[in-house]
């Protein structure tokens, strides 16, 4: 005989236990499958280096420009930066330098972002390429040209390995520009750098074809990054590489307005774009962009919009390349054109990415992660919770204000439902002397409950009902707070980072005792796969969260099966480990939403005429009510 047999539990008693139980093993398991990113395995090796370059033509080398063999490349960042000639820039944004040989950036840091939550050090978003532990590493974007020989279709650069450009300064400063030239045989390139008051950099190329003869020249885009994609992640923003499950990390592009990605795991399986033809290439016929986008940041190329390009990525030895080859320009001797590409390189900042949309660069705001299925949830609640920091200027203050917000509309359903708990909760001593009336009958049982709740008007399955709204608001919420950049690094009362999890938590004495930090707590493993680190990695907030979770159920009829009420009971103290991790800013939504959740729910029981566990306790403490009989 079945357990919930020997305990009497009736059908409908059972169906509704199931339904609990299962939305609780869906929510639990459902995000440790989907939003906790599984252990990935080593990148594949490298693959050969790619083909030699096409044939030679009259005008130009076919000679790609040469890397420098890993042996021979600077150990450190500030190594690489004193052995070369540069552009020094320090715009309203950003700050660092620009590679004169090649025009190249490949040394850029965030003046207002930093690598860690002590805000020392500013984060470097691109870095010139180094060895480092005997691997490479190295982050940059450039724009370039090419020219078509004496074959159709076969192109060479116009830029040889030993050629550099010519800078006319040697450092800019806000609102300045940088101009580059160019010369040989019979063309004449003049680049104008400039940098807007955000990230994003434009670069203005006029050509002038000094020669009796005409030239077919193609603008060649390129975002390398050099090493394993996780130490690269890492490598720019410690941790980041941890959080691949919910925000996409990887390719990112537009193509005549339609999104692609790839992450990275699937580019280092040298899966390409999406959609591409047989040689890898995807095309756009009237403009878009594509890069490579971290959790918070972004490097992307951004061609000329109304011209088509297409676009490739490949591997070649320890680079990650990606590449755009534009619309070609035909260029009559004694002829000049002028085209204007950029690069995009920055944080993924809400209202800087929506205005570089406004000015014609499409779905650009869509470089930030908004998921699939619940974008059109995550989009209005990042807009409402940012205009809330901008109205109350406090983040914090903001996702609680937004927490009331979310609440107004669904205070009806919540009043029904907690109606419908009430009433059922009235029922529990009638429910029991049926299921004690008729404990060999359970046919008869059955039919004794259904009567019982027809004639009270009780429906056991409306307590549930507020479910199916809050868990799709809770994911949404989640998403929107997790990869908005906005809130990383931002603090609130005792928290220094409402985007991470609480850094004073059980293990370290709640900050005490500050032998590690709250991530380092949860991390901890005994004998290297026993995660141990969540039960002593609980902060305040989780602790708080698991008491009001306890306070709910307190108001909530109890389930009639022994074996329910302990799982249920349970359930508080799972959860309390479970949101443990959790970001903080998310946490305090769900605790505040408990909190009110409380409030709404005691009175409804309460105007209803219903004697809680919480009016018991209570009343035993003020020694108004005898404690009952063991």
């Amino acid at each position: 005989m079945m357990p919930n047999q020997q305990n009497g539990m009736d059908p409908q008693d059972q169906r509704n236990f199931l339904i609990a139980m299962a939305l609780m093993i869906v929510f639990v398991f459902g995000y440790q499958y989907m939003f906790v990113a599984p252990a990935q395995q080593k990148a594949e090796a490298a693959r050969a280096e790619a083909a030699a370059a096409a044939p030679t033509t009259p005008v130009v080398s076919t000679e790609a420009v040469a890397e420098t063999p890993i042996a021979q490349l600077p150990l450190t960042v500030s190594d690489a930066l004193s052995s070369t000639d540069r552009i020094q820039f320090d715009a309203a944004r950003v700050d660092g330098s620009i590679l004169v040989k090649t025009s190249s950036i490949d040394d850029l840091n965030l003046k207002d972002h930093f690598k860690t939550v002590e805000k020392v050090e500013e984060l470097r978003l691109l870095r010139p390429r180094i060895s480092k532990d005997g691997d490479v590493s190295g982050y940059s974007a450039n724009w370039t040209w090419e020219v078509q020989g004496n074959e159709p279709g076969r192109y060479a650069p116009v830029i040889r390995a030993e050629d550099s450009w010519r800078a006319s300064t040697d450092e800019i400063g806000p609102g300045e520009t940088a101009t580059l030239n160019f010369s040989r045989g019979g063309l004449q390139i003049e680049r104008v750098i400039s940098i807007d008051e955000n990230y994003m950099f434009s670069f203005a190329d006029t050509i002038t074809n000094t020669s009796n003869r005409e030239f077919t020249l193609s603008p060649m885009g390129q975002v390398r990054r050099y090493g394993a994609w996780k130490d690269f992640l890492n490598e720019t923003d410690p941790g980041s590489a941890s959080k691949m499950g919910l925000a996409h990390q990887g390719l990112i592009g537009v193509f005549d307005k339609g999104l692609t990605l790839r992450n990275y795991q699937n580019l280092f399986k040298d899966k390409g774009i999406k959609d591409a033809d047989k040689n890898g290439y995807r095309a756009a016929e009237s403009g878009g962009w594509i890069g490579f986008t971290d959790m918070y940041w972004m490097a992307a190329l951004v061609p000329e919009q109304g011209r088509s390009y297409k676009s490739i990525v490949e591997r070649e030895n320890d680079a990650l390349i990606l590449k755009i080859d534009a619309e070609d320009v035909i260029l009559a001797a004694g002829q000049s054109v002028t085209v204007t590409n950029q690069i995009f390189a920055g944080a993924k900042e809400y209202n800087v990415v929506n205005a570089y949309k406004k000015s014609g660069i499409p779905r650009f705001d869509d470089s930030i992660d908004w998921g699939n299925i619940l974008y059109y949830i995550t989009r209005p609640f990042f807009a409402l919770l940012n205009w809330l920091k901008t109205q109350i200027g406090s983040f914090g203050l903001a996702i609680l204000a937004l927490t009331l917000l979310i609440k107004i509309p669904l205070i009806p359903l919540y009043n029904a439902s907690y109606k419908s708990m009430a009433k059922m909760k009235k029922l529990s001593e009638p429910m029991k002397e049926i299921q004690e009336r008729f404990k060999e009958d359970p046919q008869r049982r059955q039919q004794e409950v259904m009567k019982l709740y027809q004639r009270e008007k009780a429906n056991p399955l409306a307590g549930c009902i507020p479910i199916l709204f809050t868990i799709p608001v809770f994911f949404a919420l989640y998403k929107t707070l997790y990869v908005t950049i906005e809130m990383r690094h931002t603090p609130f009362l005792w928290l220094n980072d409402l985007s991470s999890g609480e850094a004073n938590v059980l293990g370290n004495l709640f900050g005490w005792l500050p032998w590690a930090t709250g991530e380092e707590i949860r991390s901890i493993s005994l004998l290297g796969f026993i995660p141990i680190g969540f039960l002593l990695g609980i902060g305040i907030l989780a602790i708080l969260y698991g008491v009001t979770m306890a306070g709910i159920q307190a108001l909530s009829p109890p389930p009639p099966d022994p074996t329910q009420r302990k799982v249920m009971m349970a359930l508080p103290f799972i959860f309390m480990f479970v949101f443990g991790g959790f970001a903080s800013g998310l946490v305090i939504y769900w605790v505040w939403s408990n909190i009110l959740s409380l409030l709404q729910q005691y009175y409804i029981m309460r105007r209803n005429g219903v004697e809680t566990e919480l009016d018991k306790l209570i009343g035993r403490l003020l020694g108004r009510t005898p404690k009952p009989e063991e």
